[in-house]
Formats: C-alpha cells, structure tokens, sequence
C-alpha cells in the first residue's frame, strides 16, 4: 500500500468537510421545511350563562386575554392587550396598566396615561339563543 501524497490527503479531507457540511445543511433544510405552525387561537369564544355575570362586575379571563363587563346596556368586551407593544396588561384599581411601559387605561378601556395613544380594542359580544355569553375576537 502507498502511502498518500500531502495533495490527496488535503482533497480528500475536503471533500469529506464539504459532504459533512451539505448533510448538515441539508438536515437543517429538512428540519426548517417540515415546521408545524402552532394552531391559531380560536376566533370565539363561549363564556358560560349570561346569569352567571352580574350587573356592575367586570371579569377578567386571562387565558383570552380579555375583560367582559355586564352593564345596564349589556355586555361589553375590550382586549387587554396593551395598544403601545402589545403586553397584556393587569387590573390595577378603577383600571388597567402595562407592565411593560407603564400605559394606563381606565375601566372601560380609554388611556390615561402613555405612552400609548389609544384605547384598548372593543371586541364584539353577543348573547346567543340559548343565554350564553360568546365573545367574538373581532374588533368592533
């Protein structure tokens, strides 16, 4: 048996660097391509009897996340995430704030403090035939 020259020793690690760095490529390629998408959140949402909200209370679900508010008028709904960068913002007193940057929104959603510049977004509540309360995550 011979013994390599210096010049095939170098081709064939190269050959051998090139091929190990396609396979890699090659997998990531794989990997990226068979990505799954999370599913997209639902687009309504049941929130029980209408009987079970009484008058004047607002409750907060956090797994939307949202705040319904059963007043003389009905129902009302806005968002809670926050319209300056998009953080959920937290029940705090008569109102809402955001962790993030410190916006504050009164009871029924309008900003009180910046820096964001507009009120949380209404969404659409309806109570359906059988007096259930579905919260829709349209805005309105």
């Amino acid at each position: 048996m011979t013994k390599p020259s210096r010049s095939d020793f170098l081709r064939l690690g190269t050959n051998f660097l090139l091929g190990l760095g396609g396979a890699i490529g090659l997998g990531g390629l794989t990997r990226f391509l068979s990505y799954e998408m999370d599913p997209a959140p639902p687009s309504q949402y049941d929130l029980g009897p209408a009987n079970d909200y009484l008058f004047g209370n607002s409750v907060v679900f956090l797994h939307i996340p949202a705040v319904l508010i059963r007043n003389n008028k009905g129902f009302i709904a806005f968002s809670l995430v926050c319209t300056h960068l998009g953080c959920t913002v937290e029940q705090k007193g008569d109102g809402y704030e955001c962790p993030c940057h410190g916006s504050k929104y009164d009871d029924e959603g309008y900003v009180t403090r910046g820096p964001s510049s507009t009120p949380l977004k209404r969404l659409r509540v309806e109570v359906n035939e059988i007096g259930n309360v579905i919260l829709y995550m349209e805005e309105i």
